[in-house]
């Protein structure tokens, strides 16, 4: 399956899945994920052998990924029949890594070009559904239930939205149920306004299209909105203890650099 036959923003789901891939090959992996290496074979088989395929300067995706995993395993073990929304999931294999009960129904959303991917790559398995729709789209919420605590999840998707369509989205999912946790990420005003000339995102010819310096006052979009916590990336301890002293050397250097540290903000929200 070829890049091109996916467009602008859903082109990027292959360079995460790839860290996620390099990642298992570490002798001691951040994330361990053992579908994502042999998704990414699948997907580009050629993908470790051109000039830097190999390269792990991407691990603090692997970060982010896992610091989301680890919220959604506290939620789920409080709350063992909720409803989880994965949304931009991409080919990303979490439902997989946190093998939720019988009694959590998990939605993964993403476009249909991606959801068709996942069905030729991943597995199908009990109280998973897969829904081809743009995010944006809100009518996906009719086809999910809503009288159960919900688990919404947003990994590198907020970025990719307006602000306006962030806005929309949070206030239908906290009205439409009784309780949740939101976990998403996002990225700074700088990171969002200079998107243009990013070099990657120039390469799967996409952009930001929003940031939030204080992603905590969304919080104030809702009245049943609380923002909980924030989780490290760039600077996490988990990257510092095992990733490569080469890649982590580079992110003491970057981290030096104002505004780097905090690039993106892995956020927490209950309601």
């Amino acid at each position: 399956m070829k890049d091109t036959e996916l467009v602008g923003v859903q082109k990027t789901l292959s360079p995460v899945l790839r860290t996620k891939a390099l990642d298992n090959r570490l002798p001691d992996p951040i994330l361990g994920d053992e579908y994502a290496e042999e998704t990414m074979r699948r997907l580009d088989p050629g993908y470790d052998k051109r000039r830097f395929g190999t390269s792990q300067i991407g691990l603090a995706a692997v970060v982010r990924a896992k610091a989301h995993d680890d919220w959604a395993r506290s939620f789920l073990a409080g709350c063992p029949d909720a409803v989880v929304l994965h949304l931009g999931c991409g080919l990303d294999a979490r439902v997989y890594r946190i093998d939720p009960p019988a009694t959590v129904d998990w939605y993964d959303l993403d476009y249909p070009s991606v959801i068709e991917l996942r069905r030729r790559f991943l597995p199908a398995r009990e109280h998973y559904t897969l829904i081809g729709s743009s995010v944006t789209d809100l009518t996906w919420l009719e086809r999910v239930p809503h009288d159960r605590p919900v688990l919404m999840i947003a990994e590198g998707l907020v970025p990719y939205l307006t602000a306006i369509d962030v806005r929309r989205l949070l206030t239908r999912v906290v009205d439409a149920f009784p309780t949740g946790q939101i976990q998403l990420d996002t990225v700074p005003v700088w990171a969002w306004r200079t998107s243009k000339w990013d070099p990657t995102l120039r390469k799967y010819g996409t952009r930001f299209h929003s940031g939030f310096n204080d992603p905590a006052a969304l919080a104030d979009w809702h009245p049943r909105l609380e923002y909980v916590d924030e989780a490290p990336m760039n600077d996490s301890p988990v990257l510092m203890a095992k990733a490569p002293a080469n890649i982590r050397r580079i992110y003491r250097l970057m981290n030096l650099m104002p505004g780097m540290r905090r690039s993106t903000r892995i956020v927490r929200f209950r309601f």
